[in-house]
């Protein structure tokens, strides 16, 4: 008897093997390339006490930001996902708040003035702070106009948006220049924060979208029809809205914080995956963040292959696939 999949189950697994291949190449690639022999003798010896040079660099630092890469796709895809579907608008990226330019504030605060006050958690936690301080201001801006609906919710992202973009500029022209190619890097995006001892903190914003997902999915299909229509079933729809809008800045600040600015990942990959599943959560929501993972791997891959030895930040990466993709949309249409 033949076995036939349908398009769902072809793209899930085309992207189980393209994660398998691409964690590998992570693992691989580097300052110093690695055989795939090496590579699974390193990971058989995750835990041993004595772990020869190599070990240590696949377990210590390699194997980390591979995660980091998977959990934060993942994260960002989701995230991406909920906030078109929240605010019907096919251009809802995971920076719709400001969080962006609300961690860069952060991050450039500390750089160029704190130091490492917190040791190797100062950077990361300034971001989480300035990305968090950000969207509460465009939650705070959007819930004091008297007409919610989601072009206002947009345009008071773009406002907070520019004055802590402003403010930044201000933290880096005053500042010290000779932090200006650390501000640059992560601005444009990059997995080198990534450590056993703080992707707890990632992880944390990813299981708080999946819990959001796994909840609330079929209230969320409700959001694609007229609000009048979602009333009528007995949802509280500014309940669920906000919900999703806590849910998802938390989300993206905790994995923007590790990671810096990484683009379009959250506005492409929902794009690619619903034209397979149709536009119902239960099967959009858990095949876009394996796709996620897929992408920001693979773009993580390719910026420290691109110009070996030599890193490029992964933003650059995500922003040529996005670019390009968005080309084609307004192209097909």
């Amino acid at each position: 008897m033949s076995l036939k999949l349908n398009s769902h189950q072809l793209m899930w697994l085309f992207g189980l093997v393209a994660l398998v291949v691409v964690f590998l190449l992570s693992l691989r690639f580097g300052s110093i390339t690695f055989s795939l022999s090496d590579v699974l003798s390193g990971l058989m010896s995750f835990g041993n006490e004595q772990m020869n040079m190599t070990s240590r660099i696949l377990v210590d630092l390699r194997l980390p930001r591979a995660l980091l890469a998977i959990i934060g796709g993942a994260g960002l895809a989701m995230v991406g996902a909920l906030l078109q579907t929240a605010t019907r608008n096919d251009l809802a990226d995971p920076f719709l708040f400001g969080l962006s330019a609300g961690a860069s504030a952060g991050a450039v605060l500390v750089i160029t003035r704190l130091g490492d006050t917190l040791g190797a958690w100062t950077l990361p936690v300034a971001a989480f702070i300035g990305g968090i301080v950000s969207a509460s201001a465009v939650i705070m801006l959007f819930s004091m106009q008297k007409k919610r609906g989601n072009d206002n919710l947009v345009l008071c992202g773009l406002a907070i948006s520019f004055l802590f973009g402003a403010a930044t500029s201000f933290l880096i022209y005053s500042g010290d220049q000779r932090a200006a190619s650390s501000i640059l890097f992560w601005t444009m995006g990059g997995l080198g924060l990534a450590r056993w001892d703080n992707l707890l903190f990632a992880l944390v914003g990813l299981l708080c979208v999946v819990g959001l997902a796994f909840k609330r999915y079929r209230a969320l299909d409700t959001l694609l029809v007229g609000d009048q229509t979602i009333h009528s079933l007995g949802i509280n729809v500014h309940r669920l809205r906000s919900e999703i809008f806590i849910c998802c800045a938390f989300c993206t600040a905790s994995i923007v914080a590790l990671t810096g600015v990484v683009g379009f990942i959250g506005l492409m990959v929902p794009h690619l995956v619903r034209p397979f599943t149709g536009m119902t959560h239960k099967y959009v929501l858990p095949l876009v963040a394996l796709w996620g993972a897929v992408m920001l791997t693979t773009g993580d891959v390719l910026s420290r292959t691109i110009l070996s030895p030599q890193e490029l930040p992964v933003g650059i990466i995500t922003g040529a696939l996005g670019g390009t993709f968005v080309l084609y949309l307004v192209w097909k249409k």
